[in-house]
């Protein structure tokens, strides 16, 4: 299956330490910049109430529901202590522009 990959907005879109959702088709991705520069992207919506984590608070790679304080690690999706997990996209940088992958996507469907 081929890997294809979506831009979704600047580096300067998202600063350092924060997240933003963003829309690929009908599906709701978060996509956080690092405090170290990295780009980590996970299903928007958390498992546990659909609680929004673009709008949560990043610690490192791990975000922090702002509902209810669930914690989801951001390289692997794993939602700390509750044996859920969220999908993960690759990310990277080309030329300050933000790419999303999009064969979990493919994959899902």
């Amino acid at each position: 299956m081929m890997n294809t990959w979506v831009c979704v907005g600047s580096v300067d879109d998202i600063p350092r330490g924060e997240g933003r959702k963003v829309a690929l088709g009908d599906l709701v991705v978060a996509v956080f910049h690092l405090d170290d520069g990295r780009f980590l992207a996970v299903d928007h919506h958390c498992p546990h109430r659909r609680g929004p984590l673009a709008d949560g608070l990043l610690c490192g790679k791990t975000v922090v529901c702002p509902l209810h304080g669930w914690k989801v690690d951001l390289d692997s999706g794993n939602v700390h202590g509750e044996g859920a997990a969220l999908r993960t996209f690759p990310a990277e940088v080309r030329e300050g522009r933000i790419y999303l992958s999009t064969r979990e996507v493919l994959l899902t469907r």
